[in-house]
């Protein structure tokens, strides 16, 4: 990961003089690129080079550029993912639209500082899609396997797409519920998980690193088989973080994903055992933005009473197991189903 941070600083610093020259004007988009790259998890890079070290034991530099590039694409997501969610503060900071908000409330220029804001942020995250598939394709091009590079950016574009369609999917289940079935509200919202989050969080940055590495179809098989239940248990982690982590940990607002009225695999479950006076209550309060700290309060005691919480717990645990399972006779050496066992425990009892 110490490779990883000094390859994206140094992608950045590449970048900096080309932006430079356009203008002091574009000076936030250096600044901003730096500091949304140098916080986080990194579980994508360290996925991708654990697919990657499942075949070969030495890094390459050429796999650590994939890797970065992965979080570029992650940093990305996130900056168009908090202007859709209108979410204030990314690991504790204020979002990138935010941040563009005062970027124009400080040089008292004309308009608003709310759209400037949006629409700042909406180019930032594109131009943090290009640095990713820049930096990629710097690394594929370096690949002295050019059949396996190629497999490997089959899998990041497939990746791509998976993770657009699974995003417009939430944004679709936040607005749709009034005319959506109760019982269809899980698998609608166990789609949103697979495609939004466990395939791009942890399948395919395990596939991509291990296809570039020349992997063996059968190896990539045990690791989609590994990496998709742990990817679910990830974002089931996340749900609950969503609603009860602790906002100095998590970086984000009690409750956020009450006040953004997430439709997440937690609430369908809830809304599965509740009466229908408390799930009526559940859906006027999910999504308003100026819930108080009681109604808070009361939506988590709901979804405790409801067994819901108990629910996610028990997913998570199956689901680990169901991973973890996916390792047995993989063919892979002790020391690699330990690496990713261990990461495994990390991606899932989290606390942020």
């Amino acid at each position: 990961m110490n490779r990883v941070s000094t390859r994206l600083d140094s992608f950045i610093s590449e970048r900096e003089s080309i932006l430079r020259s356009l203008g002091p004007d574009l000076v936030p988009f250096i600044d901003f690129s730096r500091q949304f790259l140098s916080g986080g998890k990194r579980f994508r890079a360290q996925f991708a080079l654990l697919g990657f070290g499942t075949q070969n034991a030495a890094i390459p530099d050429y796999a650590i550029d994939v890797a970065s590039a992965l979080e570029i694409f992650h940093a990305a997501a996130l900056v168009h993912d908090d202007i859709m969610d209108k979410s204030d503060t990314r690991r504790g900071a204020p979002s990138a639209h935010r941040k563009f908000e005062t970027v124009h409330g400080s040089a008292h220029w004309a308009g608003s500082s709310a759209d400037f804001g949006t629409s700042a942020a909406l180019l930032f995250g594109d131009l943090l899609l290009a640095f990713s598939d820049e930096l990629i394709a710097s690394g594929l091009l370096e690949s002295p396997d050019k059949k396996a590079a190629h497999r490997s950016r089959k899998e990041f574009d497939r990746m791509r797409l998976d993770v657009t369609a699974g995003q417009y999917l939430d944004i679709v289940e936040e607005r749709a519920w009034p005319s959506i079935d109760k019982l269809d509200a899980l698998p609608r919202a166990h789609r949103v998980v697979v495609y939004k989050s466990a395939k791009y969080s942890v399948e395919a940055p395990l596939v991509i690193g291990a296809a570039l590495a020349g992997a063996s179809d059968q190896h990539l098989t045990t690791l989609r088989a590994f990496g998709l239940p742990l990817g679910i248990a990830f974002q089931l982690r996340d749900d609950l973080l969503g609603v009860f982590g602790d906002p100095s940990v998590t970086g984000k607002p009690a409750g956020d994903d009450l006040r953004e009225g997430k439709r997440t695999v937690l609430i369908a479950l809830a809304q599965r055992a509740l009466a229908a006076s408390d799930v009526s209550q559940m859906d006027d309060l999910l999504g308003n933005p100026r819930l108080s700290g009681g109604e808070i309060a009361h939506l988590r005691d709901m979804l405790v009473v409801s067994g819901a919480v108990d629910q996610i717990e028990a997913l998570i645990t199956e689901q680990v197991s169901v991973a973890r399972s996916a390792l047995s006779g993989s063919g892979f050496s002790v020391a690699t189903a330990a690496e990713l066992l261990a990461l495994a425990d990390g991606v899932t009892q989290r606390a942020h």
